[in-house]
Order: structure tokens, then C-alpha cells, then sequence
């Protein structure tokens, strides 16, 4: 099934960052007082403007495992290195949740990294305690583990190489390429059923990959990537997420499609989700880059959410209700069975989980 690509508005300049997902920065919901921007009648070009740079800031964690009893997802635990993603993906859920830290859901979201340097040691030690259950670990629940900042910091890295000794599965959620850079210790684990990946893909056009996920590698690259990581013995499946309503729910088949074609094992879909600040944001860049159909995207999305832009509801809030949610979920289950997409989702082993046992400083093992 084909999709026609969507005319993205490239001539407006004003109010808009390049390789940016947003250069707003909307107030952070906990603090009291607010700063809004208001144009002081000199109209300077906006080149000359300072491009906001991306700045790293340390977390002093004293924990690294999230756990999770929400009934509507299916893993426990999660890793997340990072806080923040410079992907700048304007339609993440996560980007309200830097408002925690005392920054905005905006701009702050993609250029404020908060990166855990402490992460490795934590989950040894985590995992080294008598109380602890075996059980899969998911990186990327929250923000890409393999978003640019990865590639010098390497924390993601330092977390699979703590989770391969101690026999830990593994599972990974990105829309980054990054991931090839670690097959090494993936393929080890997918040989003992203890690893597989995610590779996110919203959609095949580049033009609007490029306007939705800035800094994300494009959706080629992203298929490529599963192709690499199936060729290694690798489980990747595909997450077609989110779908937005008029926006990018036409490529749903084209997209479980390509990635069957490319090595998927599996797929799933969720719905858009709008929490928080994330509403207003989502809609300043729908007026921004799709001017001439921002009222019937909010619609169809309200229609798919209760009269609302953001469903947070257990249950619902990740697959929609209504008659266009329940539509987008039949052409879903479709395109699964017909591209061999459905069943292919098998349980990690968690039965293998071992503590290593100490060594000294010299490798060797220690004799009490």
C-alpha cells in the first residue's frame, strides 16, 4: 500500500530552529513563575541569533533500575542513561518529564542532556543484591539510548557489558543506527536468547522524518539497520510508533512492509500520546510545518481520545478508542499477519541470570 508523502512547509523560517524538533520552550508546569518571549519591534534576522547548543549536565543518581507495575506494559524494569534526547522528536511523551528536573518540555528537552555516568556501577550493584528478581531489562523505555551524546559517553555500552556478565536479558528501543556499534555484545547475548532490538520507524519520508525527528537517523538508515542486525543473528523488530492521525497513519502498511522486507521479526503500534505540555508543543509545529491540515490532525486525534488531545488512562492511552483508533488497529493486525509479522515476539530467557563472582584487582579469583 502506497502512502502520498505530505507537503512540508519549508518556507516558513520564523519561529523555527534547523535541526531542532521545536525552539519553543513552554513554562515547566511545577514552577510558580513564567518568562514569555514578546517581540521588541526590531525585527533582526534570525541567522543572527545564537543556534542553542547542546549542554551536558551530570545526574547524581543514587539508583539506576525503574520499575514498573503499570498494567498496560509488558516489561518490569528499564535502564535509562540518559534524561533528555537530542533527537528532538516533537511528538515524544518523554519530554514532559524534564520538567521533573526543573526544565522545559521545549528546547531544554533536546539541548539540557541529563547523562547518568554512574549508570554501570549502579546496575552491578543493583543487580549483586540477594533481593533482586531476574528479569528483562528495557533501554530506550523513555529516551533513545543511542541518541548522539552515545557516541563519546559510551554509557550505554558500559550498561550491556554489566547486563552480559551478570546474564541479564535485554531489550532495546531506538531510532538510531548507533546500535550496529555494540552487535558485538548483542549477538553474544541474542546466541543465549538474552538479547533483541526495536528499531522505531514513523515513517518513509524523509522529508518529514527530517522535519518530525531532526537529528534521528533517517528512515532508510533506520531499515538498514535491521537488516544488519538480523543478518547477526539478532531479533530486530520494528515499533511503527506513534501513528498520528493525518499525519503519518497512511504509511502504517508501507512502513511493517518495508520492515518485514528488511529482516523484522515482529512489530507493534501505539497511538500518539499528548501528555502534559506536550499538547500545546505538538500543535505549535503542526501550525508550523502543516499549516493547511493542523485542525483536522488535533481532531482526528481528539476523536481518538475521548473529546481530548491526550487519554491517560490506563488501557487506552496507548492504542486510542473510537471508531478511527479501532480502524488504525484492524489495519494494523492486517498488515502483521500478511507480512509475516505477528507471533514473531518470543520471550527472552531470564532462567540464566547468574552474579559473577568477585575478582581482584589482578583478574584472578578471589580464594574466599
Amino acid at each position: 500500500m502506497a502512502a502520498s508523502r505530505l507537503q512540508i512547509n519549508s518556507e516558513v523560517r520564523r519561529g523555527m530552529l534547523k535541526g531542532r524538533g521545536t525552539a519553543v520552550n513552554p513554562p515547566n508546569r511545577f514552577e510558580r513563575a513564567r518568562v514569555d518571549a514578546f517581540d521588541d519591534g526590531w525585527d533582526l534576522p534570525e541567522d543572527s541569533a545564537p543556534k542553542p547548543q547542546t549542554m551536558l549536565i551530570r545526574d547524581a543518581t543514587r539508583s539506576i533500575i525503574s520499575r514498573n507495575d503499570s498494567p498496560d506494559i509488558a516489561f518490569e524494569q528499564s535502564v535509562n542513561p540518559y534524561r533528555g534526547c537530542e533527537h528532538g522528536c516533537i511528538y515524544c511523551f518523554a519530554r514532559p518529564s524534564h520538567a521533573y528536573l526543573g526544565f522545559s518540555a521545549g528546547l531544554d528537552f533536546e539541548t539540557k542532556i541529563v547523562f547518568k555516568p554512574e549508570a554501570p556501577r549502579l546496575l552491578e550493584k543493583e543487580l549483586s543484591r540477594a533481593s533482586y528478581k531476574p528479569s528483562v531489562i528495557v533501554l530506550g523505555s523513555n529516551t533513545d539510548p543511542y541518541q548522539p551524546v552515545e557516541r563519546t559517553l559510551a554509557l550505554t555500552r558500559a550498561v550491556l557489558e554489566v547486563l552480559e556478565r551478570f546474564r541479564n536479558p535485554v531489550s532495546i528501543i531506538t531510532k538510531s543506527a548507533g546500535v550496529l556499534r555494540d552487535a558485538d555484545i548483542l549477538s553474544r547475548m541474542a546466541a543465549r536468547n538474552l538479547a533483541k532490538v526495536y528499531i522505531s520507524v514513523t515513517t518513509l519520508d524523509p522529508a518529514l522524518a527530517r522535519a518530525m525527528e531532526p537529528r534521528a537517523a533517517s528512515p532508510a538508515r533506520r531499515l538498514a539497520a535491521i537488516t544488519e542486525l538480523s543478518a547477526l543473528g539478532i531479533p530486530a523488530g520494528v515499533m511503527a510508533s506513534p501513528m498520528i492521525p493525518g499525519v503519518n497513519d497512511a504509511e502504517l502498511e508501507s512502513i511493517l512492509e518495508a520492515a518485514a522486507k528488511a529482516g523484522a521479526h515482529s512489530a507493534h503500534t501505539t497511538l500518539v500520546r499528548l501528555p502534559h505540555e506536550l499538547a500545546p508543543l505538538f500543535t505549535d509545529w503542526l501550525e508550523k510545518h502543516l499549516p493547511e491540515r493542523a485542525s483536522h490532525v488535533l481532531s482526528l486525534i481528539r476523536q481518538s481520545r475521548a473529546g481530548r488531545l491526550n487519554d491517560p488512562s490506563f488501557h487506552s492511552r496507548f492504542t486510542g478508542s473510537g471508531p478511527y483508533a479501532e480502524m488504525l488497529h484492524q489495519r494494523f493486525a492486517r498488515a502483521a499477519k500478511q507480512f509475516g509479522l505477528e507471533g514473531g515476539d518470543t520471550a527472552l530467557d531470564c532462567s540464566q541470570f547468574n552474579v559473577p563472582r568477585p575478582t581482584t584487582a589482578a583478574g584472578q579469583l578471589n580464594l574466599f
